[in-house]
């Protein structure tokens, strides 16, 4: 069974599922919840943030994001994903939908907080505003997705493996499901407290509150654990990055390393292996 659209609505549908069994009232919405027109609700409100930065892909800049909206704003990590053209990307989950307006408010707060030196031209920020459409606002493209070229899949990827994609921002290859739900499954999202907190860290004020009172359920969340940083997070031997099959051979290798981890390096190598 596919665990990739229940992890999906779990982070981030508009409306996050409840624990209680049967159909619920958003019950055709979620019945085909990979689809980005949903992640946009029809009050206009959103729990899916994205960030990019690409022409070119640099995850050594985007990596600032990703760990200091850890380490300064105590948000839990953001998933990552590579575009499938040239960027990577930084899916927030939010706990509690929030307008289009107030999204993007916080989200420019973040760029200009850990981006300042990068040329606004190469950052995009989701949603986006846009009065031609019911709901008030449009989302990005959502991950994994069909590629506009051959070869060129977006996915999301673990953070140990993020460096090598910066000249490639994509996968060659479909990337396994079962894969991609393992890696949505590990994350939480940020809860409304650390919302507000967050906004009066980076200087935002007077900025509406949700329109919605009922606290999302958070029953079917993974338990919340410490954010995760470089010297938390589980690596492989040290490689060069600059050598990505020997890093990723390195990776398949390694015992000590969680097992999707291993998959998903080896699938990567994949277009190093020479055909019989």
């Amino acid at each position: 069974m596919n665990r990739l659209p229940s992890e999906w609505r779990r982070l981030y549908a508009p409306t996050a599922p409840g624990p209680g069994p049967g159909p619920g009232p958003d019950a055709a919405t979620q019945a085909d919840p990979i689809d980005g027109t949903n992640l946009v609700d029809a009050q206009g409100r959103v729990r899916a943030l994205v960030l990019q930065l690409g022409r070119p892909a640099d995850w050594s800049a985007l990596s600032r994001v990703w760990q200091g909206v850890q380490l300064d704003l105590a948000w839990p990590a953001p998933a990552i994903a590579v575009s499938g053209k040239d960027g990577y990307q930084l899916w927030f989950s939010l706990a509690q939908a929030v307008p289009v307006a107030q999204a993007r408010t916080v989200l420019t707060a973040v760029q200009a907080r850990y981006l300042s030196d990068v040329a606004p031209a190469r950052v995009d920020l989701w949603p986006v505003t846009d009065a031609n459409v019911p709901q008030g606002g449009r989302h990005a493209p959502v991950i994994p997705a069909e590629p506009d070229r051959p070869e060129h899949w977006s996915a999301f990827v673990a953070p140990d493996l993020a460096p090598i994609f910066n000249d490639t921002p994509w996968l060659d290859l479909p990337p396994n499901l079962e894969g991609q739900a393992e890696l949505l499954s590990r994350l939480v999202s940020i809860s409304f407290t650390e919302w507000e907190m967050a906004q009066a860290q980076l200087g935002i004020t007077m900025v509406a509150q949700p329109t919605t009172t009922t606290p999302t359920p958070t029953a079917a969340s993974p338990q919340r654990s410490a954010p995760a940083t470089p010297a938390t997070t589980e690596r492989a031997p040290a490689v060069s990055q600059s050598d990505p099959r020997r890093f990723l051979l390195d990776v398949m290798n390694n015992e000590a390393i969680e097992m999707p981890l291993r998959i998903e390096a080896a699938k990567a190598l994949l277009p190093f292996v020479p055909p019989n």
